[in-house]
């Protein structure tokens, strides 16, 4: 009988015990190099500086919209709410020209989301029309809302689910130039004999098709006006051809931006500082824009094992079927700086009573 009385209670000993691991785990977490409380501030863009003298314009008319495409799936859904929630906490700090938000949903209807996140529904493509590649919705996503949105702002931003803002964002762009990411596997000149049934030779150099995608891009709202329905048929036309869509495989989508731009005669600024991709970019303290589409894998002793599933993982694909857990294992010592700040941006946000800003 005492044995049935005691079944639910908890020792006294195992509650302080577990006290104390708790303690020093996050002693261990905030006290690594980098991790404390000024630490976090320098890489989610806090602390003492202001970026106000460097960056921001403070003119209402540089400000642009925050636009992402996303679908109803769980998966699309936790990021989004992550990508929302540091918009959120960077839009009104000094030295950011961020206005508005919308998370475009292509799944056709309305989702758990609505109330949550600015949210306009579109269609997606015609069953079987994206032949398996769903990021062929997003063109056509964009085409839907342009024409249908009341969009206040000038410029727009074209950011993915899986973008942490780090910093503060003012406006790169630069009149009629807009700013864009370079991405080094996109690569206009070596693939010259594709691009060619797309960017006729009439139209210059396949060296006039910037190295970029659609994401991330601050653009006017006028230029992409007339750039994403050239950037949807583009992006069909390359799907259907079999030769394109072997070669170009899943950024077939991010050539065809590129392609409709330089069709329009829009060269983009090229910002390196934009964003980051962890792990092979270390640092977060010269980027706006953590974008963590790489799993990250390590042992314990902090050194990278990518293409090996590591002692130590965080990949975003571990989560299909539901959102990281409130109890994510910390990364180990040695892990670069720009790996431990996703980790602490995904906890900030599913463990808010840790407020490390």
């Amino acid at each position: 009988m005492s044995g049935r009385k005691n079944a639910g209670k908890t020792s006294p000993w195992m509650l302080i015990l577990i006290a104390l691991g708790c303690f020093f785990a996050t002693y261990n977490f905030l006290t690594m190099p980098g991790r404390g409380r000024d630490g976090s501030r320098k890489f989610l863009g806090g602390g003492n500086q202001d970026s106000g003298g460097s960056y921001g314009s403070g003119d209402p008319a540089k400000r642009f919209h925050v636009a992402l495409t996303a679908t109803d799936a769980l998966y699309s859904q936790w990021q989004s709410r992550i990508m929302h929630y540091w918009y959120k906490e960077m839009r009104d700090r000094p030295g950011s020209d961020m206005g508005g938000f919308t998370r475009i949903l292509h799944s056709g209807k309305p989702d758990g989301l609505m109330d949550e996140i600015p949210t306009m529904v579109v269609d997606p493509l015609p069953e079987g029309k994206d032949k398996g590649y769903i990021v062929l919705n997003r063109p056509w996503a964009f085409v839907q809302w342009l024409q249908r949105a009341k969009i206040d702002e000038d410029y727009i931003l074209m950011a993915e689910p899986d973008h942490v803002f780090v910093k503060p964002l003012p406006n790169l762009a630069h009149g009629d130039e807009p700013a864009a990411f370079p991405f080094f596997y996109i690569k206009p000149t070596e693939n010259e004999k594709i691009l060619r049934k797309f960017f006729p030779e009439e139209k210059g150099p396949v060296s006039k098709i910037d190295p970029i995608g659609n994401s991330p891009v601050i653009i006017k709202k006028a230029q992409l006006e007339k750039i994403a329905p050239t950037w949807m048929n583009v992006s069909l036309k390359m799907k259907e051809d079999r030769e394109t869509d072997k070669a170009f495989g899943w950024v077939l989508e991010m050539y065809a931006y590129a392609v409709a731009s330089a069709l329009h005669g829009v060269h983009h600024s090229l910002r390196k500082d934009f964003m980051i991709q962890p792990p092979w970019d270390l640092k977060t303290d010269n980027t706006f824009i953590v974008h963590y589409t790489y799993g990250c894998d390590y042992t314990m002793k902090g050194q990278l094992t990518y293409g090996k599933i590591g002692e130590w993982r965080f990949d975003k694909r571990s989560y299909l079927q539901s959102p990281p857990p409130r109890n994510l294992s910390l990364p180990p010592p040695g892990v670069p700086e720009s790996v431990v700040c996703v980790l602490f941006c995904l906890i900030e946000y599913v463990m808010p009573i840790c407020v490390y800003i």
